[in-house]
């Protein structure tokens, strides 16, 4: 006759114990945002379908009315060129999918191994050779639309 074992009872036959599941349980949901790539859905990523709008009166994007300064929204990096011009890139680095690019020093520039991006997203030194993902800009009034 075979003998059923609890799923408790089972756990506790390979040395779990409560604290072990917990620890188990609560590490999933780090580890997941351990991943640095963000979905072909996602605004940013490799997908198409990007379409969005910055109102530069608003305070959270009027920082784009100062050349040299840069916005992050949806995971792309929106810097203020010159006085006319916007550039706008992924924020995911092509060297190791960090979610860490910024604009700084007139480049695009992620701080995780020094990878280096001119304004049209090609890369500037070795870590950024693969290049940037590079979106269109378009200037209405105080309206920045960000487009793929």
């Amino acid at each position: 006759m075979e003998e059923k074992l609890s799923r408790n009872a089972f756990l506790k036959s390979l040395g779990f114990k409560g604290a072990s599941l917990v620890a188990v349980y609560c590490a999933i949901p780090i580890l997941s945002s351990c991943i640095n790539e963000p979905s072909p859905n996602d605004p940013g990523g490799s997908g198409s379908g990007t379409d969005f709008t910055l109102d530069l009166n608003d305070s959270a994007y009027s920082t784009l009315n100062t050349v040299g300064k840069y916005v992050i929204a949806n995971r792309i990096v929106i810097a203020r060129i010159s006085a006319t011009t916007f550039a706008a890139v992924t924020q995911v680095c092509s060297h190791e999918g960090k979610v860490k690019v910024v604009y700084q020093n007139a480049e695009f520039y992620c701080p995780e191994h020094g990878a280096k991006f001119d304004v049209n997203g090609r890369g500037l030194n070795s870590n950024g050779k693969n290049g940037l993902t590079v979106y269109m800009t378009a200037l209405n009034g105080s309206l920045l639309r960000v487009t793929s």
